[in-house]
């Protein structure tokens, strides 16, 4: 019934917030592993030195993303979002013609710091600062736009591939995010609500659960709580990195089809949605601190799967599995930090937060590549993840009372 009412009050963000999203799936690893075999035979590259290529471009990018995030709190998140965009069609355009290492580690370097980070950090602060009341379900709806593009994209890129070369597709890429992404959000943003919406008298006013006084980051990093719970924060985005990363070695060591991998998709899509939703109603209407001890398991228990049978009925599963954690962690990363540390410096702490996570998607590709150029096979990985989940799990139980208790932030 509210998302309804909410959609109704406010199209024009919520839209803005999906296609945001959507947008950065052209930064996302899952999009860009798309390429990823036309560009290691171009360039001559292993899988776990084109795995150190790439990583070293996230982890760049991470570590620029930490000062470039607190824009968010500084500047109009509609105007962010417009040079946002123009800047990641630059490097859609730059790859397109890479020739040297420099060139495609440059290209790369601003896809994951312009795609995978600023604009959907964009998005996200936007819900968070528009929605206070039901914060849960507007960021449950604006992260639909990820399944979307992970259901939509390697359809048309793997089908774009047997019609023209992977360089003529970022071409085109680019162009369309000139001539249609754009335009789009120029319009879209015109049109956004945000002063009403953030108005004492409206209905969407904020929650009893976010706190009066907010924390600012350097009290945040004075809090014991922040570092016990991020190590099982960067669990998910590190372990699912690595997979879509490896995507590709994946099925061709089980034997398995590329056909198969993209019919697994808009399985992996539906599955996030449909977490994405329940997550932000539980958000709303309990905490995001009761989803911690849970959001894992369904990745612990795909992993398991697919590191115990050859079997191809294993991937669809496997894919529905993975997107439940990764529907209620994008849920949980976005959300928390509200409401332990409250509103008003969200964009500079979720941009910390959020190079943490970037961080740790720098290392997965390049540490699952070296661990197979010396012969762990992915299946021994896979369990090793698995284990550390189950850990974590139980730590966030543990934590859980601690965290429900509200804290002033210290002078």
């Amino acid at each position: 019934m509210f998302t309804k009412r909410i959609f109704l009050a406010a199209s024009p963000e919520l839209s803005l917030g999906v296609f945001l999203i959507f947008s950065s799936s052209i930064g996302q690893t899952f999009f860009i592993s798309l390429f990823s075999g036309e560009i290691r035979n171009e360039f001559n590259l292993s899988h776990g030195i084109f795995g150190i290529f790439y990583s070293a471009a996230t982890l760049t990018s991470a570590i620029i993303f930490f000062w470039l995030g607190k824009l968010t709190d500084q500047f109009n998140l509609n105007f962010l979002a417009l040079v946002t965009l123009a800047v990641l069609s630059g490097f859609s355009l730059l790859i397109s013609s890479a020739e040297t290492h420099l060139l495609l580690f440059l290209s790369l370097l601003g896809l994951r710091l312009f795609g995978q980070s600023m604009i959907s950090h964009i998005a996200v602060t936007a819900m968070a600062r528009w929605f206070s009341k039901k914060r849960g379900r507007a960021l449950s709806i604006a992260l639909v736009g990820h399944p979307i593009g992970e259901a939509l994209l390697p359809f048309l890129i793997t089908f774009f591939l047997l019609q023209f070369t992977w360089r003529e597709i970022w071409i085109g890429i680019g162009i369309c995010i000139i001539i249609i992404f754009l335009p789009l959000v120029y319009w879209l943003g015109r049109h956004t609500k945000s002063k009403r919406l953030n108005s004492p008298n409206n209905s969407l006013s904020e929650s009893k659960k976010t706190l009066n006084v907010s924390w600012n980051r350097s009290q945040v990093l004075k809090d014991l709580r922040f570092y016990q719970i991020i190590p099982g924060l960067l669990a998910s985005p590190f372990i699912v990195t690595g997979v879509f990363f490896h995507q590709i070695h994946l099925i061709e060591t089980k034997s398995w089809s590329v056909s198969l991998l993209a019919s697994s998709y808009p399985l992996f899509a539906l599955s996030v949605i449909g977490v994405t939703f329940g997550a932000g109603w539980v958000v709303d209407r309990f905490s995001t601190v009761h989803l911690l001890r849970f959001f894992l398991l369904p990745l612990a228990m795909g992993l398991l799967l697919i590191a115990s049978t050859d079997e191809t009925y294993a991937m669809p599963i496997f894919m529905i599995l993975i997107g439940a954690s990764t529907g209620a962690a994008t849920i949980v990363i976005s959300a928390l930090w509200v409401e332990l540390y409250g509103i008003h410096y969200v964009g500079s702490i979720r941009s910390m937060c959020f190079s943490m996570v970037v961080l740790s998607t720098s290392i997965s590709p390049a540490l699952m590549g070296l661990l197979l150029d010396i012969g762990v096979i992915l299946e021994i990985q896979f369990i090793i993840f698995a284990i550390y989940i189950f850990f974590c799990s139980i730590s966030f139980a543990i934590l859980t009372p601690k965290l429900l208790i509200a804290r002033s932030p210290p002078s």
